[in-house]
């Protein structure tokens, strides 16, 4: 409940910003795209998703301009997806809205006498997932 509360709360706050074309699925891709893109396949793969419904998002986030398909380095009929300057604007824009909604939460359960558990959940995935981080789940 808590992580859907969150959730809501910061594309609402994303959406105030002005950046009202995108969903939370759109920024799992961003994040796996981020370093230096990847294929379709192994897009499919960290989303845990079909090749199909991967290669239906990157053709739709192509036709908006924030990713494009460029020839894969180690050559072949591959492909490689990565983002355009676009996307990373969106992502800078949404890691601000982020911290600025962590920060505040920070704050407020502060003054109840809490804190965020970023410690212990960063450790809980650590426990979880120590060699690799499992594949990601998208929020439809």
């Amino acid at each position: 409940m808590s992580f859907q509360l969150v959730l809501a709360e910061f594309v609402r706050r994303l959406e105030a910003a002005g950046h009202t074309d995108l969903r939370p699925v759109h920024g799992m891709v961003f994040q796996v795209l981020r370093a230096s893109g990847a294929t379709s396949s192994e897009l499919a793969d960290r989303l845990g998703v079909t090749k199909q419904a991967a290669g239906q998002i990157v053709d739709d986030l192509e036709k908006r301009g924030y990713v494009e398909r460029h020839p894969h380095p180690a050559g072949g009929r591959r492909r490689l997806v990565v983002l355009t300057a676009k996307a990373r604007e969106h992502l800078a824009a949404a890691g601000h809205v982020l911290h600025d909604l962590e920060a505040q939460l920070s704050d407020r359960l502060h003054a109840s006498g809490l804190r965020v558990p970023r410690a212990e959940l960063a450790a809980l995935v650590r426990t979880l997932a120590p060699d690799a981080l499992p594949p990601l789940r998208p929020l439809w």
